[in-house]
């Protein structure tokens, strides 16, 4: 049975392994295991949404940020000495590839303009017909689309193997599209 043990001034009984009386001695490590693995799941789950999320960010910010630059670089832009020339195309997608922030992959990124010279590409129904041979004149619209291929960078979805429009790549299409009148 048990038997004393005197340990200096105090006395303690000594006691034999006691086991649980349900025998469920590995049970909290099995449980510590899956909890963890759900905890981890939702925190790379909140990681990757929140990039998804800083990426269209950026998209819709960047094509009205394009646009109002685009708008302001019109074809009154030529009398100004401060201005250089009219936006055109190209002159759109160097503007949006000049102002990528860190975190993104600036060749998952499309960019395009009408309404600028270059080509002389009319945007909408509504635009005036003048705007078809001489764009960039006030009252002629200009619209921007920027397109980013997104992948996540945790697989906790299936990877998205299509081409969309108007991305050029495999992925998850964030884009987003702002147009303005030329005022002046």
């Amino acid at each position: 049975m048990s038997r004393m043990i005197k340990t200096g001034a105090v006395s303690r009984r000594e006691c034999p392994l006691r086991r649980s009386p349900n025998k469920q001695t590995g049970a909290t490590l099995v449980e510590y295991a899956f909890s963890i693995l759900i905890f981890l799941m939702l925190i790379f789950g909140a990681m990757g949404f929140s990039h998804a999320l800083y990426a269209y960010h950026f998209v819709n910010h960047i094509a009205k940020e394009a646009t109002h630059w685009a708008a302001v670089n019109g074809q009154t832009c030529l009398q100004d000495a401060s201005c250089g020339a009219p936006a055109s195309s190209a002159d759109v997608t160097a503007y949006v590839m000049n102002h990528i922030p860190l975190g993104l992959d600036q060749t998952r990124i499309v960019t395009s303009a009408c309404g600028v010279a270059a080509p002389a590409v009319s945007c909408a129904d509504s635009t005036p017909t003048v705007c078809g041979a001489t764009p960039n004149y006030a009252g002629c619209t200009v619209q921007v689309q920027v397109a980013y291929a997104y992948n996540f960078i945790f697989p906790l979805l299936p990877a998205n193997t299509t081409v969309t429009a108007p991305c050029t790549q495999a992925g998850y299409c964030l884009s987003s599209t702002s147009e303005m009148i030329i005022s002046h």
